[in-house]
């Protein structure tokens, strides 16, 4: 028979659509580092919050800060939550087998958290310029309550935003006669919620992402420009808004660059083969989202020192109550 191309892939003229499956073949590598990133977030992340959880109940004084922390925590605890389920799916091939409506439950719980931790993150980052660069400013001297309402009013704009995917059956068979449950998916007709859910996707790291660049110089600056004063609490504010944004960057970036990438190539320039291969790359940007559960840890511990206090406080205790003749003492805890 003659061969013929057809979008960039060498078939066989009566076999296209079989040719096409054998040479353009999805990886397994995505598939297996997506599953090793869900289990290595749940390994780190989960003890990671637990101890969290347990300092941030040793606290006295709910700082707004402190407060804007604790939500992300919640996030970050929603998110383990939801990750064992992704992970049987993919130990099962891909296979989802908790049915539709949990399918909706599961994809709009991980959305609320990624979107509830990027507000937060952020949140945590501005309160830290603001009181640094700004301290005199209102803004600067929220109370606790206001930041408890600020706190109530980022869930409800994430949990309303992402109602689309609790309205749109995405519990589907695809062509290999399995049961997948994915948002983010080859669809020949994309389903009209999902372009909400799509541009949220996008814009919820572009501009987070730009107001983190903007602390990180704006402190800076005005570090540069002090002459006098404590610099170590810009020092320390810096420090900071760095390692978010770092975090930050790492976690969420990777994902939103190769999906505009893979839309490039859909839209554009299609070859299926060159597709294929970006939505592979695709699902790999989407594992390093789930790393920020493991890694925001490092986020309380910078972003606090009442936190890193009461940690250290915590760690030097346990050692002594460990070491043979010690004796029980008090630890003192940062009040």
């Amino acid at each position: 028979m003659k061969e013929v191309s057809v979008q960039g892939c060498p078939t066989l003229t009566g076999s296209i659509e079989r040719m096409e499956n054998q040479t353009c073949s999805k990886s397994q590598a995505a598939d297996s580092f997506l599953q090793f990133v869900m289990i290595l977030d749940l390994l780190v992340g989960l003890p990671g919050i637990i101890m969290a959880l347990w300092i941030f109940c040793k606290m006295k004084d709910w700082k707004p800060h402190v407060i804007f922390l604790f939500n992300l925590v919640l996030a970050d605890f929603l998110l383990l939550v939801s990750v064992p389920f992704r992970i049987d799916a993919h130990v099962q091939g891909g296979n989802w087998r908790f049915g539709s409506l949990w399918c909706r439950v599961n994809l709009y719980t991980l959305s609320v958290t990624r979107s509830a931790s990027i507000a937060f993150m952020t949140t945590v980052a501005l309160n830290r310029c603001v009181k640094v660069v700004y301290p005199h400013h209102w803004i600067s001297k929220l109370s606790s309550v206001a930041a408890m309402r600020i706190s109530a009013l980022i869930w409800v704009v994430v949990t309303a935003l992402r109602i689309p995917l609790l309205t749109t059956n995405l519990f589907r068979q695809n062509e290999a006669k399995v049961n997948v449950c994915r948002s983010f998916d080859s669809y020949k007709v994309i389903p009209k919620p999902l372009y909400l859910h799509y541009v949220l996707y996008i814009f919820e790291f572009i501009l987070p992402w730009l107001l983190l660049l903007f602390c990180s110089i704006r402190i800076t600056y005005h570090l540069h420009k002090l002459k006098i004063g404590n610099q170590e609490i810009f020092h320390n504010a810096i420090r900071a808004v760095m390692v978010i944004t770092t975090v930050f960057t790492l976690c969420f970036m990777p994902s939103v660059v190769i999906g505009l990438g893979s839309v490039y190539i859909k839209f554009f320039s299609y070859e299926k083969c060159k597709y294929n291969s970006w939505n592979q790359a695709f699902m790999i940007g989407i594992g390093f989202t789930y790393l920020h559960s493991a890694l925001d840890p490092i986020i309380y511990f910078f972003s606090s020192s009442t936190f890193t206090n009461i940690f250290f406080n915590s760690s030097l205790c346990f050692r002594s109550c460990k070491r043979p003749g010690s004796g029980l003492l008090p630890c003192p805890l940062e009040k």
